[in-house]
């Protein structure tokens, strides 16, 4: 389909794609402290209404909400879900902006304001395309489903959400940072490992627990938590060396001992200990396999130990907030290159930017991994990078803004004008 219109509409009409990245941008919907995008959800629902699109808008957390428009379609057509988050990084209260960070400033040719890499700028970029679709009159026969979801910055799942209510389609395009890279992602789980003794000691007793002839057998947990701390890096190193995926550096599947708590005060023997760790992971495995492996290798080194051995330490794995329960989990993305809606956004990259994109792997994580835990075929493709995003003065060119939503408009038609084999 010739679309040369559209792309003239999009290039003309810049200034309502940046008026609309300005008014993203103006909802303060940082995550932590969260709790705070409803107004702005509400504004992207009544911005998809007149699109032609249902909307169902549901509270994930108070003043936290989903949206979801879906716009009806031919079920022998692709269907797609195009989705991204309106939560943006926190803000320190001693940065330095040039600007004031909610208001979008366009300067030099890029414009700054907080999210517009992460990600308000393709967002907005999004809603732009499909209303200069919708303005134009070109036909989507397929059904199409937009998510602006929540929570993503602090592991809150928005995006599993969405799928535990049901919405799926045959491809599901991530927008978020990519750096207009086609990408999948490594995972990321966040768990905890205690141990705890079934009896508590004074701090007078720690002579008889730890010389000879002292006759008393206990343990700090603390100590024993040492213990499995240095496993948990002779386990990583074994990945490091073992485990490789094309695109990443070799030991990019890390063991992160991130927090430890534990004891009571100085005055006891510390009889309960907790380790938080951060897991990472490549996008051909999953959260559940290397769970599974990290559990077995700490229990095996545990059994071994003349105490641990009945005092064996407990898992506790991922969690649906890092504000709400401490834990999170972000699945791995594989990207299949030869599935047929990833063909079509390469073409439509290089149609938009008359040069074509590659496919890579993020070294961050986004709630795509959700898509491929679900089995709904999917890929990042986003104009924002990571070294804007969560930056000071984050930025994102409005070229590149104008020409990714080209690039959007461009796979739209052409993968829900694709009938279904």
């Amino acid at each position: 389909m010739d679309l040369t219109e559209v792309n003239r509409q999009i290039e003309t009409r810049q200034g309502e794609l940046l008026d609309l990245v300005a008014r993203l941008v103006a909802f303060e919907t940082p995550a932590p402290p969260a709790r705070n995008t409803r107004e702005a959800q509400n504004f992207v629902a009544d911005f998809l209404r007149p699109l032609g699109f249902d909307i169902d808008q549901w509270a994930l957390y108070e003043n936290d909400d989903i949206v979801v428009g879906t716009k009806a379609g031919d079920p022998t057509c692709q269907s797609l879900i195009i989705n991204g988050h309106m939560d943006v990084a926190a803000l320190n209260p001693d940065e330095k902006w040039t600007f004031s960070p909610f208001e979008a400033v366009v300067h030099d040719g890029r414009v700054i304001g907080r999210g517009v890499s992460d990600m308000k700028g393709s967002l907005a970029a999004a809603l732009f395309a499909l209303k200069i679709l919708h303005d134009q009159n070109i036909a989507l026969p397929g059904k199409i489903l937009f998510e602006s979801v929540i929570g993503e910055e602090v592991g809150e799942a928005g995006t599993k959400s969405t799928i535990d209510h049901g919405y799926t389609a045959d491809f599901a395009l991530v927008t978020d940072s990519s750096d207009l890279e086609i990408r999948g992602q490594g995972g990321v789980i966040t768990g905890w490992v205690t141990i705890k003794s079934d009896k508590t000691y004074h701090d007078g007793l720690r002579r008889e627990m730890i010389h000879a002839g002292g006759g008393l057998r206990a343990a700090s947990a603390i100590e024993k938590m040492a213990k499995l701390i240095i496993g948990l890096q002779e386990l990583e190193r074994d990945w490091a060396i073992n485990k490789t995926y094309p695109g990443f550096p070799a030991g990019t599947n890390t063991i992160n001992p991130a927090v430890v708590e534990g004891g009571r005060n100085a005055a006891f023997i510390a009889d309960e200990a907790r380790l938080w760790i951060t897991v990472h992971f490549y996008p051909n495995e999953t959260y559940q396999s290397v769970t599974s492996e990290v559990e077995s290798f700490v229990t095996r080194l545990a059994q071994a130990d003349p105490w641990l051995r009945d005092h064996l330490p407990t898992f506790e794995w991922g969690g649906s907030s890092m504000i709400e329960d401490r834990g999170e989990i972000f699945p791995s993305l594989e990207v299949d290159e030869k599935h047929a809606a990833v063909q079509t956004l390469l073409d439509a990259h290089l149609g938009a930017f008359g040069e074509k994109t590659k496919l890579s792997v993020s070294t961050s994580v986004t709630d795509g991994g959700w898509f491929s835990d679900a089995h709904i075929p999917a890929a990042i493709y986003g104009p924002g990078d990571l070294r804007n995003a969560h930056a000071v003065d984050e930025s994102i060119s409005v070229a590149r803004l104008v020409q990714y939503s080209k690039s959007l408009a461009q796979f739209i038609v052409a993968w829900t004008h694709t009938k279904k084999e």
